[in-house]
Formats: C-alpha cells, structure tokens, sequence
C-alpha cells in the first residue's frame, strides 16, 4: 500500500522537473543594493559573505523588510524562499506587489503570506489580491513539501488578462480580468515588490490561537535569486505596458494557461486548496462577481 505521503513526494518530483519557458524568460538582475532598499530595521538584515543569499530576521521587538527600487506594471516576477523552520506559530512571512509602501486605503496588492506554524504542522499560503483598497480574496493552500528544508521559488505572472501565483513554475491560483472596467481587477497602477517577516499572531495560526513563543527567537526568513521579466514604471506612461508583441508575458500564450499548466493546477485544486472566498457563501451571500470567471479559459 502506497502512503500518501510518498504519492505527493512523487507528483512533486515530477512538477519540479518539467521545464517551463517563463523561467527561463526571467534572469536574476544584480545583487541585493542593485534591486531593493531596506525599509525598515536593518540590524535585522544580513546577507551572506557573497551577497547572494539574504535573511530577515523577527524577534519581539521588531521584524524588518525590504522593496524594490523600482515601480513595475505587468511582468513576471519571482524569487527563492527558505521559510522560518520549527516552531513559527504566529510568525508570518509576507512575499507581495503593493502600489505603496504601506497599507494605504486606495492600494493595489497582490499577496503570498507564508503562514507559520507549530513544530510538526504544515505551513500555509494565502493569497489575496486587492484593488483599491478592498481586499477579502482570500485563498489558502497546503504544500507539497516542506518549505523550511530547502529553496523554492515563488512567482507571480501578472498582465492585463490574468495573474497566476506559482509555487516551482505551479500555478496554485488564477485570477482572470473580464477585460472591462471593474472594481476587482488591479490593472491600472505599478507595484512595487516587497517581503518582510513580522508577529501575526493575532490571526496568522488557527486563526490566533497559538501564540508566538519567543524562546524560539529570532525568527529567519532567507532569500536568494530574484529575477524579473518585467515593466520598469517610467513616468508619465511607458510604452511597453500597451504593447502585446515584445514581451511574453503579455503575448497571447500568457494570457491564458497552457495545457500542462491547467494540468498542473487541476491537481492543485484537487489536492492543495482549504479555503477559497469564492465558495464562502456564508461570507459572500451573493458573491463577488469576478468568482463567476473560469481560470480555465
């Protein structure tokens, strides 16, 4: 009898080692000082004797985190993560693109949260995306491995059609435009990209529950290998958001998944999701009306 451990052990070998053409689209730009400020608490930053490998580190006085020097408007855009090992109730560790440097009440967001755990629970991955200001597009997934032992990239493809989340080149979650103006989808402004690692324990583990136990302090987040493929913002307008023939990730074949992709996220959705607002009727009695869009399309 096969365990079911050893069943996703072996889908996840499988996944990693299907090549994908984004990843190969996107090439690291530079070092650390080339690409991001610190914002906030850079005694709890370091780097390594290389400067190719970065940690953010919580105690209970303060997190710290970081942003690009510059705004971009669609692209692709990943990084490689080592999640906080052991015992990291409480502890969140936030992977996302924000208009701004704060939570601002007219903000566009498009987020990971790494949702730390206690010693021999799994982790888990919200998502959401905000436009404006609003957010409430929750969804929560399992992994198929343990993101503390090792790297794994986080990315996210972001045009005027779509944006995909993607976990090792997976795509975990798809959230289409209708191609009209609306309230739901974030299109109009550029991002930043940004991380940090901060206390959440208020809601991050069974929903504020387990409590952060500082004894375990500090608390390390690492980081290695961005890359992009994207839009540098230039004011007033630059001329690569409206074209549809430079870029990948704006031509037609990333507007939509690919047939190993919609593979790939059928048994996600199968396997990974444990919550997703689209189907919180309790929450959303009536629905929000981008839930009625197919990722499949």
């Amino acid at each position: 009898m096969v365990s079911p451990l050893s069943v996703l052990l072996c889908i996840s070998l499988v996944l990693l080692a299907e090549p994908r053409s984004s990843d190969a689209a996107a090439q690291a730009k530079g070092s650390f000082v080339d690409n991001f400020d610190i914002m906030w608490s850079e005694e709890h930053f370091k780097t390594s004797a290389d400067g190719q490998i970065w940690y953010l580190s919580l105690d209970k006085e303060t997190g710290c985190g970081f942003q690009t020097k510059q705004k971009y408007r669609f692209g692709w855009f990943s990084m490689k993560l080592k999640l906080v090992g052991g015992d990291s109730a409480g502890v969140v560790t936030a992977y996302y693109m924000c208009t701004e440097n704060g939570a601002g009440p007219e903000r566009d967001e498009l987020d990971f949260e790494f949702l730390g755990n206690r010693s021999g629970q799994p982790y888990l991955i919200q998502t959401n995306v905000y436009k404006n200001g609003t957010g409430g597009r929750e969804m929560r997934h399992t992994l198929w491995f343990d993101p503390t032992e090792d790297f794994h990239s986080y990315s996210i493809l972001w045009n005027s059609h779509q944006i995909v989340f993607f976990i090792d080149q997976v795509p975990i979650r798809v959230f289409k435009n209708n191609g009209e103006a609306n309230n739901f989808f974030p299109n109009e402004k550029p991002m930043y990209l940004f991380s940090s690692i901060w206390n959440a324990d208020d809601w991050a583990t069974r929903g504020g529950l387990e409590k952060t136990d500082w004894t375990k302090s500090p608390f390390v987040s690492t980081y290695k290998d961005f890359s992009f493929d994207g839009c540098r913002w230039e004011d007033p307008f630059p001329a690569c958001v409206s074209t549809t023939t430079d870029n990948w990730w704006d031509q037609y074949a990333a507007w939509h998944l690919s047939g190993d992709q919609k593979k790939d996220y059928a048994w996600v959705q199968r396997n990974l999701v444990i919550y997703d607002y689209c189907k919180d009727s309790q929450r959303y009695p009536t629905l929000p009306g981008e839930c009625s869009l197919s990722p499949w399309d």
